[in-house]
Order: C-alpha cells, then sequence, then structure tokens
C-alpha cells in the first residue's frame, strides 16, 4: 500500500512539473501570449451608410501602439487604405490619398468622402511604414456616403 501511495505521488508531482515547464510557469506571460495580434476598424461598421465628412475609429490588439521611427518589437502604427488594395508587403507602404499615415500613433480620423461606395482597410506598419513580416491587417469594410 504505502509503494502504491509513493507512486502516486510521484507522477502526481511528474505531471505538475511538467505542465509548468509546458506553459512558461508564468501565468502573466501565458495570458499575454493568447491574445492574437490584430487591428480592427472599430467605426463605421462594414455596410454602414454614413454622412461626409466619415470619422473612423481603429483598434488593435496584441500589439502598442508607436510613433514612426520607432524600432521595438511588438511596436507599430497605423495605415489607411482608403479605396484601394493592399500594397505589396515587403516594402514600405506608400503614402498618398489611398495610404493615409499615422505616424504619431492616432487612433481615428475623420475623412471628407464623395458620395458612393468606399472600402477601408487597416494595415500597421513598423518604424519604417514596412507591414511587420506577419502582416496585421484588418478586414476591409465597404460603406456607402450618402451625403
Amino acid at each position: 500500500m504505502k509503494q502504491r501511495k509513493n507512486i502516486a505521488l510521484t507522477a502526481l508531482f511528474l505531471s505538475s512539473a511538467m505542465l509548468q515547464g509546458c506553459s512558461g510557469g508564468d501565468s502573466a506571460d501565458t495570458a499575454a501570449s493568447a491574445v492574437s495580434p490584430e487591428v480592427f476598424i472599430v467605426a463605421p461598421t462594414n455596410g454602414a451608410s454614413v454622412n461626409s465628412p466619415v470619422t473612423v475609429e481603429f483598434g488593435i490588439r496584441g500589439y502598442s501602439l508607436a510613433p514612426a521611427g520607432t524600432q521595438e518589437e511588438g511596436t507599430g502604427h497605423h495605415h489607411l487604405l482608403v479605396d484601394t488594395p493592399l500594397p505589396a508587403l515587403d516594402a514600405p507602404i506608400p503614402a498618398d490619398d489611398n495610404h493615409i499615415h499615422f505616424g504619431k500613433g492616432q487612433t481615428s480620423t475623420t475623412l471628407e468622402l464623395e458620395p458612393g461606395d468606399h472600402t477601408l482597410q487597416l494595415l500597421l506598419g513598423d518604424g519604417n511604414h514596412v507591414p511587420h513580416s506577419s502582416p496585421l491587417i484588418s478586414e476591409q469594410i465597404t460603406i456607402t456616403v450618402v451625403e
């Protein structure tokens, strides 16, 4: 009976040690790594009918916003793509009326848009305005400007 109890205690100790080793032992690290990085448009919503000027709110999870020029891991800044497809993901994001840079870490903007349908999409860039090696791209949404 004593031998069976020792075997059970040894098995319990080993399984507990293995679980701690697999999880890294730090629940804060585990919780932080459980959040998949993403960028998203908070407002307007996909399919919305809006008036111009249009306020666009940006969201981000799992990364921190930092101004252009910042070269820290896990940071970047938003670029809003308006009525344009994704640019090359291995080069700096263009800067024009269709590729709007938010290099100060801004989380919203107001756009003057003509009546009609428009697409909006976010692309996170690093300190040099280049998408990350695993690009963070929002879903493309379509809005209709009614006036």
